[in-house]
């Protein structure tokens, strides 16, 4: 997990916080969340991540690192595996709100479920294309999961992970079957657990 204080000019009043996760979904690496706090006035040009350009997201990631507080939090394949995606996710979640340093007024998480959280909280169904918080949140969730799978993929290059971020396409499947499953494969997601049983 990290974090980062950010630049302040004021006292922000009311610490509404957006949280929203990156990597639910592939068969391989971890689940990431991030959680931001924005900055008085604003990041200009926030969206949902999957929106914008590589070169777009990687210039927004600047801009909300340096003048935004944000943690970062993840949770291992192993944990994936132990407890299933959506409880880790949520533990991704709170370690990114953790990582804040501080108690947030209301957290507003993308989606339509939320974890068992002391804070007030709401979550909010394609809230990271609605609340430049969100937007925020997901577009450091998505970088920073990114470059995992990215230095991952160097040392597995048959799977593609530096394109494919662990997602289950036509290229990482037939990796799969060939060399088998990895380290960072999540053995509790179907398509790994059924070459297990071949």
């Amino acid at each position: 997990m990290r974090t980062d204080s950010g630049v302040w000019l004021t006292v922000v009043a009311h610490m509404i916080v957006g949280v929203d996760e990156a990597g639910r979904g592939p068969l391989a690496g971890p689940v990431v969340a991030a959680a931001v706090l924005l900055c008085e006035g604003g990041i200009a040009g926030l969206d949902d991540s999957k929106k914008l350009s590589a070169r777009r997201r990687g210039a927004l990631e600047s801009a909300i690192r340096a003048q935004c507080r944000w943690g970062i939090g993840e949770a291992s394949v192993e944990e994936i595996d132990r407890i299933n995606i959506l409880q880790a996710t949520f533990l991704a979640m709170t370690r990114a709100v953790e990582a804040l340093g501080f108690e947030p007024a209301e957290v507003l998480v993308d989606g339509n479920r939320l974890p068992r959280w002391r804070y007030q909280a709401r979550a909010i169904v394609g809230g990271d294309a609605l609340h430049p918080c969100i937007s925020a949140a997901s577009i450091l969730a998505k970088q920073h999961r990114d470059r995992l799978m990215i230095a991952a993929a160097q040392d597995y290059p048959a799977f593609g992970w530096e394109s494919n971020m662990g997602y289950g396409t036509a290229q990482h499947l037939a990796a799969l079957r060939r060399h088998g499953p990895t380290p960072h494969h999540r053995t509790s997601f179907a398509p790994v657990a059924q070459l297990q049983l071949v």
